[in-house]
């Protein structure tokens, strides 16, 4: 199980991050070369087999095992009318995932993905982001730890989510703070604000920014001050992923603004990422942007959970279906190519 001891061994093993496997890499773009079908024809769906080859390092790579965590946490923030819902939904919601009655649970079971429902000290909400650093050090720490044990050996594909009232607003900030704009530039409607609110919440993103960036110098100090429990869970558990060689397929805005302190200073940090989708949250299509990364999917979601990245999950399937199930020119006595 993957765990930090102390802010600088994150910081370290960001430094030194596995690579994707290149003679499977090659190994499965010469049998994508041999398929019954012309050179390309499948277009992103032969991009994604090769994708989860290099990292699962296998030419025939699996979708089998997918891995469903939703981290949730309360936030000081909320406080401030920047939501539409109380704190204690994150609560009851954690509940409804626990009963099975989410659209995660049941967008999981859909794509055959487990889930894992973690849950970071609700009663005790992080601290107001605009007056204060939302966690101290061993705070901060401990969610890193709680996202990274969470992921289980033996994944093919693991997909991260969150649960937290008031979370876009940190969300924000963290972007604004790893990529630059103002605070307007990533601040969006949420749960469904009115414009009071929302001007509200673009306050809040200004004042954290102006109190943290100066302190702001390493990812690590980006999510201690400017995010939340999950938020930094979201974190440990894809730099784990990373670790271990797991696929991950980011979910919407706050999955998103998560790896960004990370990737701002590492890029690289993506390569073992595919976009799910592109939420309806105003700050998501500027960030995949910055990452470099083409959703799959566009379909208006901005509910989090993990649950756009659990429908394209469906992709990524299709993608491994075709790529192992389809015959070869010779298997098939085709002559020629297509």
């Amino acid at each position: 199980m993957t765990r930090f001891a102390t802010d600088a061994d994150f910081l370290a093993a960001l430094a030194d991050l596995p690579e994707p496997d290149r003679s499977a890499l090659d190994a499965a773009a010469a049998r994508q070369g041999q398929l019954t079908k012309p050179a390309g024809s499948l277009g992103r769906l032969e991009e994604i087999a090769l994708f989860m080859a290099g990292w699962q390092r296998h030419e025939r790579p699996r979708a089998e095992r997918i891995g469903v965590i939703v981290f949730a946490g309360n936030h000081g923030v909320a406080a401030r009318g920047v939501s539409a819902f109380p704190a204690e939904v994150t609560a009851q919601m954690v509940a409804n995932f626990r009963h099975g009655g989410a659209a995660i649970n049941a967008l999981a079971g859909a794509c055959g993905a487990s889930l894992n429902v973690v849950a970071l000290d609700l009663d005790r909400p992080t601290g107001d982001i605009a007056q204060a650093p939302a966690m101290n050090v061993a705070e901060c720490l401990n969610a890193i730890n709680a996202g990274a044990g969470a992921v289980t050996a033996g994944l093919d594909l693991l997909i991260v989510g969150e649960m937290g009232i008031a979370n876009t607003t940190p969300a924000a900030a963290l972007c604004a703070q790893s990529y630059g704009g103002t605070a307007a530039d990533w601040v969006g409607r949420g749960t469904g604000i009115d414009d009071g609110a929302h001007a509200r919440k673009c306050t809040v993103v200004a004042e954290a920014l102006a109190r943290h960036r100066d302190q702001c110098d390493t990812p690590f100090e980006t999510l201690r001050r400017l995010g939340g429990r999950e938020i930094a869970g979201m974190a440990g558990a894809i730099l784990a992923a990373r670790l271990q060689r797991v696929p991950v397929l980011l979910d919407g805005f706050i999955c998103g603004a998560a790896l960004a302190p990370l990737a701002a200073k590492t890029p690289a940090i993506l390569d073992h990422c595919l976009a799910g989708h592109c939420s309806a949250e105003a700050g998501h299509e500027r960030l995949l942007r910055h990452f470099g990364l083409e959703p799959l999917l566009r379909l208006g979601m901005r509910l989090g959970e993990g649950s756009g990245a659990a429908v394209a999950a469906q992709i990524v399937r299709a993608a491994l279906a075709a790529h192992n199930g389809m015959a070869t020119f010779a298997e098939a006595e085709v002559a020629g190519r297509l």
